[in-house]
């Protein structure tokens, strides 16, 4: 039945965006941080991961030692 009417343009979007803004905008200050804290955290993972996986290709790449 929704997909009758169309797609909402750009005028209802703003107008339900406007909605949302006063029913959760005194939230949305903390949604925002735990939003940033979180994409931060995800960020220092992949790098570690990418860190490991650079070490392991680099020690891979090292010719053996030979002790004489």
């Amino acid at each position: 039945m929704l997909f009758a009417f169309g797609m909402p343009g750009p005028t209802e979007m703003l107008i339900i965006g406007g909605i949302a803004l006063l029913v959760f905008g005194n939230r949305l200050p903390s949604v925002a941080r735990s939003l940033g804290k979180s994409m931060t955290e995800f960020k220092k993972g992949v790098a570690g991961i990418e860190d490991d996986i650079d070490a392991t290709v680099t020690a891979d790449k090292k010719p053996p030692v030979s002790h004489p």
